[in-house]
């Protein structure tokens, strides 16, 4: 499988991955614009942008958009993160050039008429809720925001529901002029794929369309803190985060390693002592993620709030023994399951394309594979140790909400960590 590359005189960059032996495929348009690049009035816009680019052009109602798709077997979706938004479809390969269409068309042609507006608005706002009615699916937010205080990095993706009872047509057109320019969108497709006649649609479809510059955004400065949210709920949900590296950093491979050893599975640490070995909690894990300028190791845990002091307890303790004692059989352990997680999940054309979109939004290229595989093998327990022996003086930030009135604050927790 090899990846090529085509970027047309506006910027409009093209990268497929052809996998021999596919009869389908995945194609999407990446835009280099989400919750990130929003002002703070515009808190939540990329994401109602993503809904609405499903409520019809002028060539395609919505009925029509989904039909189109659904009519030869194929799916479709979208999605919004923090640094980009995605719309993608899984068709047969015979069907890619038509699912290109589609997509092309309800990106770069959307009514934003105001009655799907209003319907979208109120769907939206039901999702807000949705979210603040889910604890395990809220404290991340809050862990975000507490994180990056009073920054764009920080704000909620489906933003404040103020700001989305507020969006008006000419809101949605200010914000696809400024950043939904040809250069700043990557194609990607894999599976069975033809590169020259996805080049073809593509110079026939966004060919003529006019670059708008780079977007600027603000850097994103890790400051933490603490968010305590008081609520009559069964358990306590205990989310605590650490500034980590971000993914052009060699560091995140170590970052990585270490979360994974700490929380990234049934033989993890903090699964073991906690759940296995005391029975304090369901759910425990630890995971790293990482983006253009900055990055976060973070622990969730829910648990009961008369255990919630001991199970903060025994994190901040696997936390500092990690430094002096993690294994060569864990660190091992935690490669092989990076390893094997990478490689299986590159057997699905929509990981190849998400994952060749992201890596040529990030290097202006896509490494081969081989290249992450070294860097994962390439961390040892020495690296991991002393990463470990950093992060318990990293900045740090707590989200924590239920029956709280007794958990350990952050101070707390800072002090258990440098003690």
């Amino acid at each position: 499988m090899t990846e090529q590359i085509h970027t047309l005189p506006n910027g409009f960059r093209i990268v497929t991955e052809a996998m021999p032996g596919l009869q389908s495929a995945s194609i999407g348009l990446w835009v280099e614009a989400g919750g990130r690049h929003e002002t703070p009035a515009q808190n939540g816009i990329a994401h109602f942008l993503e809904h609405m680019a499903f409520k019809g052009t002028r060539r395609r109602s919505a009925l029509r958009i989904a039909e189109e798709i659904e009519d030869v077997g194929g799916y479709i979706n979208a999605y919004t993160s923090r640094e980009m938004t995605a719309y993608y479809a899984r068709v047969l390969s015979s069907d890619v050039v038509m699912a290109l269409d589609v997509i092309a068309d309800i990106v770069l042609n959307p009514l934003f008429r105001k009655a799907d507006i209003e319907t979208e608005r109120h769907v939206i706002l039901q999702e807000i809720g949705q979210a603040l009615d889910t604890p395990d699916d809220i404290i991340f937010d809050w862990l975000h925001e507490v994180s990056y205080p009073d920054q764009p990095f920080g704000r909620t993706i489906l933003g404040p529901e103020d700001r989305v009872a507020s969006f008006k047509k000419a809101d949605f057109e200010g914000f696809v002029g400024h950043h939904y320019g040809p250069d700043q969108m990557i194609l990607s497709a894999a599976g069975g794929v033809d590169h020259a006649a996805i080049v073809a649609a593509a110079e026939r479809i966004f060919g003529g369309l006019k670059p708008v510059g780079a977007s600027t955004v603000q850097p994103a400065r890790f400051e933490g803190g603490e968010r305590r949210e008081v609520k009559d709920l069964e358990q306590v949900h205990f989310a605590l985060s650490f500034e980590g590296p971000g993914y052009r950093d060699d560091a995140v491979y170590a970052a990585q390693v270490y979360a994974t050893a700490m929380g990234g599975g049934m033989s993890s640490r903090l699964f073991q002592k906690i759940r296995e070995d005391r029975g304090l909690c369901y759910s425990i894990y630890a995971q790293s993620s990482a983006y253009e300028d900055t990055g976060q190791i973070t622990i969730y845990a829910g648990t009961s709030a008369e255990e919630i002091g001991d199970l903060t307890q025994l994190t901040i303790d696997e936390l500092k023994r990690a430094a002096d004692d993690m294994s060569e059989a864990e660190v091992a352990r935690a490669r092989a399951q990076l390893r094997a997680g990478l490689l299986m999940g590159l057997e699905s054309p929509s990981s190849r394309a998400e994952r060749n979109a992201r890596l040529l939004s990030i290097w202006g290229r896509v490494p081969a594979v081989s290249e992450a595989v070294a860097k994962i093998d390439a961390v040892n327990t020495d690296t991991v140790r002393a990463y470990a022996g950093r992060l318990t003086t990293a900045k740090s930030a707590l989200a924590i909400y239920g029956p709280v009135a007794s958990a350990p604050g952050i101070d707390r927790i800072r002090r258990g960590l440098t003690g």
